[in-house]
């Protein structure tokens, strides 16, 4: 007997919890073991040892409050309702707890929930559950970090290409090829042209990748509308941010979370809308 379509709905927004509750370790440490590693290429490249240190991966050391130290448990740990019982604040100390742990375990609770409902319980609806995950996470370290992690992007746009090999999507292995071909060397062009006219580099080499993704995941052809939906976005919320003087230092705003914005947005609902939307 198949299962009832709400029960699948149910069934990845609890996944997308669990997954949400990981991404959140994900943001905080991926970018902190990158800057490890460098700091070991470095010290190789000058003849030294790296320093010896503690393991630290997405699985070592155990998290614990930022404030007092104290380590999380299991039942401070549960996606959503721990924050809600606690407060948001820690248990040993009362430190506030960043609102933005709850809010990414509901996105991607909401992201799965999509997936499971517009394509019922299939792998095509783990993909872009996957795809979802992804993006979000990539979204949120670039947007603190100003870094896109080849550790994320690459796989996705593998990913992308082997799901479109496999039929699990409705993109034609050629037009995602082609995708990841045009959204490369289309945001390369951009860059070299910016930075010969002005000396300056506008984005960096993970937008590069981002959007190669996007396009081994949606074709070619929906690269133009993601562009331009995620240069519209980018530029009113980077004029927003600067009236209000909430720019950073430098003035830089990192584009990767517009192209994932962007991506998000033709997941649910189509590339041909965003063209719509901003009335092209």
């Amino acid at each position: 007997m198949l299962a009832e379509p709400w029960f699948d709905v149910l069934l990845f927004g609890i996944l997308g919890l669990a997954v949400g509750s990981f991404l959140n370790v994900v943001i905080h440490r991926l970018p902190q073991m990158m800057e490890r590693q460098w700091q070991d290429e470095v010290e190789q490249s000058k003849g030294a040892e790296p320093a010896a240190r503690e393991p630290f991966n997405l699985m070592v050391p155990r998290s614990r409050c930022p404030q007092c130290g104290h380590l999380i448990r299991w039942n401070e740990n549960i996606p959503v309702l721990s924050y809600a019982i606690l407060r948001g604040r820690c248990s040993a100390c009362a430190a506030p707890i960043s609102v933005r742990y709850p809010l990414v375990e509901l996105g991607t609770a909401l992201l799965f929930a999509y997936c499971a409902w517009h394509w019922g319980a299939t792998t095509t609806a783990l993909l872009w559950s996957g795809f979802s995950a992804a993006i979000l996470a990539l979204a949120l370290i670039d947007w603190d970090t100003t870094l896109l992690p080849d550790d994320i992007t690459l796989p996705l746009l593998w990913a992308g290409l082997v799901a479109s090999t496999l039929q699990w999507t409705a993109v034609p292995l050629p037009a995602a090829i082609w995708g990841v071909v045009a959204g490369y060397v289309s945001l390369w062009l951009v860059y070299w042209a910016f930075k010969l006219i002005t000396g300056k580099e506008g984005m960096g080499y993970g937008d590069f990748k981002l959007f190669a993704a996007l396009g081994a995941w949606f074709g070619w052809p929906a690269l133009v509308p993601i562009i331009l939906m995620a240069s519209v976005i980018g530029a009113v919320i980077g004029l927003a941010m600067k009236f209000s003087s909430g720019l950073r230092e430098g003035g830089y705003v990192p584009f990767g979370p517009f192209l994932a914005g962007a991506g998000l947005t033709a997941m649910v609902f189509g590339p041909s809308s965003i063209l719509r939307a901003i009335r092209l």
